[in-house]
Formats: C-alpha cells, sequence, structure tokens
C-alpha cells in the first residue's frame, strides 16, 4: 500500500479519500499535528503520545507493516512501541486483517450476543485457567475499573490497595500515584479526581507484602510491572500477597492488561504459578483492536450482571471485529513464537546495552519474560521510588536519536519496550546497528557542549 497524499485544490470540495488529507497539499508530521491541536486537545487522544517528556512534536503515523511503522512523511521506523503492547504479530499481519475483513463484511456491530464474544472467551479460558468464567469490555481501563467495582460488590468491603508506580487505566480510584502517563507527565495523580474518589484507595510500596486489614476488598497488581519501565515481582512478593488475601479475606486482583498473552500462553500467573481471583486483559486479546476483559472463578464472576447485583454493561462489549482480531491472534501464539519472542527480547536488551557501554553511557535494560525495560543510571530498580532515579533527560536524548535512526520508542522513560514476531534477524540486525550510531551521537552532543 502506497501512502497518498491529497490533492490540496479538490479535497476540501470533493471530500477527499487520500490516506493523508492535510488540505493544504504539504504532507508534513509538523502540519498535521498543528492541524491536530486545532481540534484536538494538546493535537493528541492520549497524553503520553504529545512528547511532553522528551520535548518536540510527535510523527503522525500513516500505516504500519510488520515491525515498521511509516510516518506521513514517507520515512520508515523500526516500531519497538507496537501500539504499546497491543501489537504482538507485527503490523497489519495477514492473519489479523483477513480476520477483520471477514467480520467487517457481517456487521460491525450489534448490540446482541455473537459467536465470536464466546469463542474468545473460551480461548481465554483455555488457556488462563483461573479464568472459569470471562467478560468482554472495551478497554484495560474499564477492565480494571469492573474488578475493583465486582471485588467490592463480592467482599462488601470498601477498600483497594495499589501499588506505587503501578498504572491501572485512567479510572479515578486507580489514579493514585501511578506509574506510566501519570509519571511521565510528573503528575502524582490528576487535576479532577476529587479526594472522596480515593478516600478507599491505599498506595503502597511494590514488592512489599503491605498488611492487609478486614476492611480491604482487593489488592490489584501488576505481577510484572510494565508501568515504571519494567520492574520484576521479588522472589516471594506475589506468594505473599495471595497468602495475605487469603487471610484477610480479601481478592487479588491481577492487572495483566500488558502481561496478558504478551509474556506467554498464561501470563505472569503461570510463570510465577500465583493464581489470582480476577485477571484483568486487554492489548493482545483484540489484536490491536480496542477491547478489554475480566477472568476468574465462577463464584466471583457470577456477581456480575444478570446474574449477580455487580451491573457490568457496554454496547460495544465483544465487538465483533475486536473478537474477530483477538482470535487471530490468539491462535497464532503459539509456544515456539513465544520461545522467539523471548529471544528477541533478550537480543534487543544486549544490542541497546553494548551500544550505550560503547558510547560511555550508563542505562540498565533488563529483560521479564518478552518485556524490556530502559533505566539511564546504575541499578535495576525494585520499586517506583528507585525508578525515579532514572536520568529522564538522557533518556529523552537517547530517545531522539534513536528516532533520528529510524527506531520509535515510547516517548517516555517509564514505558516497557516490545518487540513481535515481525522483529526478524535483518531487523534486529539494522536496529543494532541503529543504536551504536545514536549513542555515539548523544554522547559527541555532550562532549561538544561541555
Amino acid at each position: 500500500m502506497s501512502i497518498e497524499f491529497c490533492d490540496p485544490v479538490s479535497c476540501v470540495a470533493a471530500g477527499c479519500t487520500a490516506t493523508v488529507c492535510t488540505g493544504k497539499g504539504v504532507p508534513s508530521n509538523h502540519t498535521l499535528y498543528t492541524r491536530s491541536a486545532g481540534v484536538i486537545p494538546g493535537g493528541v487522544n492520549s497524553s503520553i503520545r504529545a512528547f511532553k517528556a522528551v520535548g518536540g512534536e510527535p510523527y503522525i503515523v500513516a500505516r504500519g507493516e510488520g515491525a515498521h511503522v511509516i510516518d506521513v512523511e514517507g520515512k520508515r521506523y523500526i516500531d519497538l512501541v507496537q501500539s504499546y503492547g497491543a501489537v504482538i504479530l507485527g503490523h497489519a499481519h495477514p492473519s489479523i486483517t483477513a480476520a477483520l475483513q471477514a467480520a467487517a463484511v457481517d456487521g460491525t456491530s450489534f448490540g446482541a450476543p455473537t459467536p465470536r464474544e464466546m469463542k474468545l472467551a473460551e480461548a481465554i479460558r483455555e488457556r488462563v485457567p483461573s479464568c472459569e468464567r470471562v467478560r468482554l469490555m472495551n478497554s484495560g481501563t474499564e477492565a480494571t475499573s469492573t474488578a475493583v467495582r465486582l471485588a467490592r460488590g463480592a467482599t462488601g468491603r470498601k477498600r483497594i490497595i495499589t501499588f506505587a508506580g503501578n498504572f491501572h487505566g485512567a479510572t479515578d480510584a486507580l489514579l493514585a500515584a501511578g506509574g506510566s502517563g501519570v509519571a511521565t507527565l510528573g503528575l502524582p495523580g490528576t487535576a479532577g479526581v476529587p479526594e472522596e474518589a480515593v478516600a478507599n484507595t491505599l498506595v503502597v510500596p511494590y514488592n512489599v507484602v503491605p498488611e492487609i486489614g478486614n476492611d480491604v476488598a482487593a489488592v490489584i497488581v501488576e505481577p510484572i510491572a510494565a508501568n515504571m519501565g519494567v520492574v520484576a515481582p521479588a522472589p516471594g512478593f506475589l506468594e505473599g500477597l495471595r497468602a495475605a488475601c487469603d487471610k484477610a479475606g480479601a481478592l487479588l486482583i491481577f492487572d495483566e492488561v500488558i502481561t496478558g498473552f504478551r509474556i506467554g500462553m498464561g501470563g505472569a500467573q503461570a510463570k510465577y504459578d500465583v493464581r489470582p481471583d480476577i485477571t484483568c486483559f486487554g492489548k493482545v486479546i483484540g489484536g490491536g483492536l480496542p477491547i478489554g476483559a475480566i477472568g476468574g472463578s465462577r463464584a466471583v464472576m457470577e456477581n456480575l450482571s444478570p446474574l449477580g447485583k455487580v451491573f457490568h454493561a457496554g454496547t460495544l462489549a465483544g465487538n465483533p471485529l475486536a473478537t474477530a482480531a483477538g482470535l487471530a491472534a490468539l491462535n497464532e501464539l503459539t509456544q515456539d513464537v513465544y520461545m522467539e519472542l523471548g529471544a528477541r527480547a533478550r537480543q534487543l536488551a544486549t544490542l541497546l546495552r553494548d551500544a550505550c557501554t560503547s558510547a560511555g553511557i550508563t542505562a540498565q535494560f533488563p529483560v521479564v519474560g518478552t518485556l524490556v525495560g530502559a533505566f539511564f543510571g546504575s541499578h535495576v530498580p525494585t520499586n517506583f521510588d528507585e525508578a525515579k532515579k532514572t536520568d529522564e533527560k538522557m533518556y529523552a536524548k537517547f530517545f531522539h536519536a534513536m528516532l533520528s535512526e529510524g527506531v520509535a520508542m515510547a516517548p517516555g522513560a517509564y514505558e516497557a519496550l516490545f518487540v513481535g514476531v515481525g522483529h526478524t534477524d535483518s531487523v534486529m540486525d539494522q536496529l543494532a546497528a541503529a543504536a551504536h550510531r545514536a549513542a555515539h551521537a548523544v554522547r559527541s552532543f555532550e562532549k561538544e557542549t561541555i
């Protein structure tokens, strides 16, 4: 597919159908970002995309293929964002696009049950034993907020325990001391969330098992903290949470929106052999389309309406396009694929580490399963306070140097790096060379400015 730019004379009058429509005949990232800012607050529909943390203006993606995205100016980038982990097979994977085309012919939304939503729920249950029942929804944020509501309804308790640096989506009660986008923007929470909304949310340090009182409905945790640059659970941490929740009669919620079907068939709970009461999913289970889900034991899940008193509904929940894409993605993800992705993640960490070391830049690139973190400093963190010691200015310099070399990383120092099926040997070779040039460009620039 080639990038088609609009006719600056006829596009407005005739109704432009070009891939890129600037209305001015001058396709550029700057032009489209400026135009977007005139109608979208900040020019973006997700705050971190605005490059506020790293400086500059974002590239505007026209299309993607495999491991690459191509911007409106035709520049090609090796993509380590992969839609923040939602894309695992590579952009425009034939299985996904074929599934979407077939589903779209049947219709895009019905507000009624469909076979595909049943099949996707069955596919999740088959792969994740803790999920005896599954409810689909529209986003990871909806999944975490529904999980909290379900836990409160099932236990009759109000209090929730979360961990500093874990990010559970943009829901009021869970935005206290969150990682990822909240950390990137330098916010402890966010304006617009009243104190009452977080009055029953207790934030504690990651990797420390907290005291859990009999007023606690649930503990919600990222089993692998992927929203503060990838921090592994300490030995015994997840097991300790399970035991403490059992003792207190609280529910344990695993937020596997990132780790679910990203690090392996059964997610982090399979890797660490700890069974939660409720699991939150998103990203990979939609094959790149908007989706969310929660799963858990039959006893807990049947507290949801229409069987129980905990309300949940959504016009687009179980959307036929998202479920078609999700089924296609899960069917492609074999154990061999996960072994390959794990090897690619280790290769990515090694080549980035080698590039920085060769340029005299101190950086750590921890690997947990298929996830890679990036910390510019001398230590691999174990919690959010340690993660915040990363050199964000150095990350920004490295980010822009990599972007100049045709490598796209997340525009914030608290995100994971993602590889997918599209990151072939040749792509990794190109990436290694680009990282080496970028690291030395950063060091040369620093020397020139001393």
